[in-house]
């Protein structure tokens, strides 16, 4: 508790050492608004006018609470039985964003948890440089380069896929038209630098990271061996009339040996369904349970490609995505599949109301040796009541099937209903 207050008097004084308009006027440049009006938008926009006209920081954040009606079973071998569940809310979760306007062209970005399922303390997420102009270097150094190009360094989330952007990042949910995110879920936070480059709906990006979740300079057999990760991203955004929108992008995560990949583990917030496939009289809580985590712990390539197609209110989102690598341990390759789809139909007033279902598998060679397969099936509906609150429910049904009999996910499945208030700004 001490450290909530801690942070909200540094912000309180931020707030107060800037110019007091900045929170009259919280627009930033290329920037993803935290409400409604960042849904659908993937990328932070890149154009070249701007309104800066001094230091401005914009205080913001976000909170989430669910309510949560599912049951869980599994095949109930002795050993390997499971936990029951039963109605009742989830401990709410709250994010702290920093966003400042620095120069011109010039953006910082931070984002803390103050409470998430796996740290109820505050801790931060990470946080980066945007670099949409170097005047700061000499006034229109490098113009008619940086009028396409965008340079992006910090300890942050990397740009791999599309799906991140439209993932529950903490209690910032506003963006997901579902309560979970998808069964693989890619998401990680790494230091490294993206270089962008956009023009007439061209999207190109590379980037390298140190390939490390956990930041240190401590010496071991393992980190010795070093290690770092290269992406990458190609891809066609456009709004060709007034009525249709295509995008369709194809990312690359590639690492060489490093100590522990986190591609698919490095999301300490914990998955939205609580407590579900849980063993039976355990006092821990696996806060990644109905998420699927390959382990491919030291070599990984991952290729995911994300069409999206939006016309009038209705609106497909796509996802293709295959990860091969191994542990340490492990003389061949492994790999696993994922595929999601999702259909969206977005009515009323400015669209402010939403049905939805998707479709999501993962097909994988489980480090157990067994062939896994895991299918999960939602069906949402939502209601903007202002471009800030969101309330969405959410039936979902998760089955896992070919899991060994020494697993708990054997003949595992659990399904129900979740209803979640979402406010962010």
């Amino acid at each position: 508790m001490k450290t909530i207050f801690k942070i909200s008097a540094i912000a309180f004084s931020l707030f107060l050492g800037v110019n007091i308009q900045a929170q009259d006027n919280r627009n930033l440049d290329n920037y993803r608004e935290p409400d409604k009006n960042g849904v659908n938008v993937f990328e932070a926009p890149k154009d070249t006018t701007t309104t800066f006209d001094g230091l401005k920081v914009r205080i913001g954040g976000a909170f989430a609470l669910q309510f949560q009606a599912l049951d869980n079973e599994n095949a109930n071998i002795d050993g390997y039985q499971i936990q029951g569940i039963g109605e009742n809310f989830n401990l709410p979760t709250a994010n702290f964003d920093l966003d400042v306007a620095l120069y011109d062209g010039v953006r910082m970005h931070l984002r803390t948890y103050l409470s998430s399922r796996h740290h109820h303390e505050p801790y931060v997420k990470g946080g980066y440089l945007l670099v949409d102009k170097l005047n700061f270097v000499q006034e229109g150094f490098l113009e008619d380069v940086m009028k396409y190009t965008t340079i992006k360094i910090g300890h942050m989330e990397n740009n791999y896929g599309d799906a991140h952007f439209r993932r529950s990042d903490n209690a910032q949910a506003i963006y997901n038209p579902f309560v979970g995110n998808l069964i693989m879920d890619a998401f990680t936070t790494e230091v490294g630098a993206e270089l962008y480059y956009r023009r007439n709906g061209f999207i190109g990006m590379v980037g390298f990271t140190n390939g490390k979740l956990n930041q240190s300079v401590s010496e071991n057999e393992y980190s010795k061996t070093g290690g770092a990760s290269f992406l990458a991203k190609l891809g066609y955004d456009k709004q060709l009339n007034n009525d249709l929108r295509v995008r369709l992008t194809g990312s690359m995560y590639n690492t060489g040996y490093i100590p522990n990949t986190y591609l698919y583990s490095a999301d300490r917030a914990g998955a939205r369904y609580y407590n579900v496939m849980q063993v039976l009289g355990s006092e821990s809580d696996d806060f990644r349970a109905s998420r699927y985590d390959p382990k491919l712990s030291n070599e990984i390539t991952a290729i995911m490609i994300n069409p999206f197609v939006k016309y009038r209110g209705l609106e497909f989102f796509g996802t293709i995505e295959t990860a091969t690598g191994k542990a340490s341990a492990e003389v061949d390759d492994r790999t696993a599949n994922q595929y999601a789809g999702e259909l969206i139909y977005r009515f009323g007033l400015d669209e402010n109301i939403y049905v939805g279902a998707r479709y999501n598998v993962v097909d994988a060679e489980d480090p157990s040796g067994q062939d896994i397969n895991i299918n999960r099936f939602q069906a949402a509906a939502g209601w903007f009541m202002t471009d800030n609150i969101l309330l969405k429910a959410e039936y979902v049904v998760q089955n896992y099937d070919d899991f060994s009999q020494t697993s708990i996910l054997n003949e595992g499945k659990f399904n129900g209903a979740t209803v979640e208030a979402v406010i962010s700004f």
